[in-house]
């Protein structure tokens, strides 16, 4: 059995894309054996074998974990590296969906270019995955399983163990004597995958012993499926999606076969780092944008993500709270973070002095652009610069010190806010919700620079 893990692997790279090898690992038995079957190999070692553990902080004994992987690889031989990874629980996604997201983050940042990320999930694993996927109500690509290979961070994802027993692993271990964590949360039943292992897979083994076998057909039936929709799909991504606002057409996208609908969704928010929703998310988002009234603006709220429906199309960010009605920044012209993801920046180097004032915009409040006769409430200006209501409330107002209107965002500029502008040779940007340039820290005004 020892020499089957071993011939598995080397059949396996022999077939992988090349590339230096990164293997994730926990410490558990499934990666220890992973690790340990590469490490034997001169053909993995000819490609820069390594190993990267990520310490998540969750556990009282990541600590000791961390020190036991360390302890390994240098006994392997196999350089390690350990990463600390921020778990982010305030997502609204669940403790496990935040540490997976962590972890991966942490990994794809050690990644090589073209490298291999090598990870342990083996036969077992690929037919817990596809009937945790039919209890949630996925479609083709989640009934189709792990891939065994995918694009990540610039390099691959690879999964060489997905036709493999969870028993060809462990006869690995016990023959070659070695030393692997048990972490608790494995046996868990809080965690649905622990639930499913530890009390249904167990059961469905004992009634249908061909279940796993089965599982896994129907993963590899519906990969093929899931391949075909997705070439559908990103056909029909091209003609609903305008590019500039990243934005979905929705009277094209309710018209679309049933089967489309899931696809394109998340060919649509996945490379905007979102999850998809639900079948059941999905199915009140159709009925949602079906029934709301054209001046309504009905929005979905699920997994961190919310979608909002405006002027006839759909847009996706992830969810932040409100940003309070009343708050104030300091800003030297440096790229300066707002609530909800927004940002203010400047279209070329510039630093002010003394410092401007940024702002939120008050109800009620009126502008008057340069060249302008009249002033103008917000609300006129945001309506011409097809500004959707969520994002109004994190549009920064920029004003001197002294409290002299220079700029409403990127949408107008008073006289003074031109004049302004125009000796420094820049234009402020408004990024409305979209990653940010780097914020930088600003001194205080009045007060440490931070939203009050």
């Amino acid at each position: 059995m020892t020499r089957d893990l071993r011939t598995r692997l080397g059949a396996a790279l022999a077939a992988a894309p090349p590339g230096a090898l990164r293997v994730a690992y926990s410490g558990g038995p499934d990666s220890s054996a992973l690790l340990h079957a590469l490490s034997l190999l001169p053909a993995a070692r000819a490609r820069d074998l390594q190993a990267l553990h990520v310490d998540h902080g969750l556990h009282q004994d990541s600590a000791r974990w961390a020190a036991h992987c360390l302890a390994q690889c240098a006994c392997w031989q196999v350089p390690v590296t350990l990463l600390r990874a921020r778990v982010d629980t305030r997502t609204g996604r669940g403790m496990e969906a935040a540490a997976r997201s962590a972890r991966y983050a942490a990994l794809a940042d050690r990644l090589p270019a073209g490298g291999l990320l090598v990870l342990a999930q083996h036969r077992e694993d690929q037919a817990e995955t596809v009937l945790l996927k039919l209890l949630r109500g996925a479609g083709p690509e989640g009934l189709g399983g792990m891939r065994d290979l995918r694009t990540f961070a610039g390099g691959w994802l690879w999964r060489p163990l997905l036709e493999v027993p969870r028993t060809t692993l462990h006869a690995h271990i016990e023959a070659h004597g070695l030393h692997v964590i048990d972490d608790p949360a494995n046996r868990d039943p809080a965690h649905a995958r622990s639930f499913l292992r530890q009390h249904v897979m167990p059961q469905l083994g004992r009634h249908w012993p061909a279940a796993s076998t089965a599982l896994l057909h129907v993963a590899r039936v519906q990969r093929a499926l899931a391949d075909d929709l997705a070439q559908r799909s990103a056909e029909a991504l091209r003609t609903l999606l305008d590019a500039p606002t990243q934005t979905l057409d929705i009277a094209a996208w309710l018209a679309l076969p049933e089967v489309l609908h899931a696809p394109v969704l998340a060919r649509w928010l996945h490379p905007l780092g979102l999850d998809a929703p639900g079948s059941a998310q999905r199915s009140a988002l159709q009925t949602m944008l079906r029934e709301a009234a054209r001046d309504r603006n009905p929005q979905l709220r699920y997994a961190g993500s919310v979608l909002r429906a405006w002027r006839g199309r759909l847009y996706a960010e992830p969810w932040s709270p409100p940003p309070p009605d009343e708050w104030t920044l300091a800003w030297d012209g440096a790229p300066l973070a707002l609530a909800g993801g927004a940002s203010l920046y400047l279209d070329a180097a510039a630093r002010f002095n003394p410092l401007l004032r940024v702002r939120a915009c008050r109800v009620g409040e009126r502008v008057r652009p340069a060249g302008a006769a009249h002033a103008r409430d917000l609300g006129s200006l945001f309506q011409r610069a097809n500004v959707p209501p969520w994002q109004r409330a994190r549009c920064p107002l920029v004003e001197t010190a002294a409290g002299e209107m220079l700029a409403l965002g990127d949408i107008a500029l008073s006289a003074a806010g031109q004049a302004y502008f125009n000796a420094h040779g820049v234009r402020p940007r408004w990024r409305r919700s979209a990653p940010l340039p780097p914020a930088q820290s600003m001194p205080a005004i009045e007060s440490p620079p931070a939203l009050r």
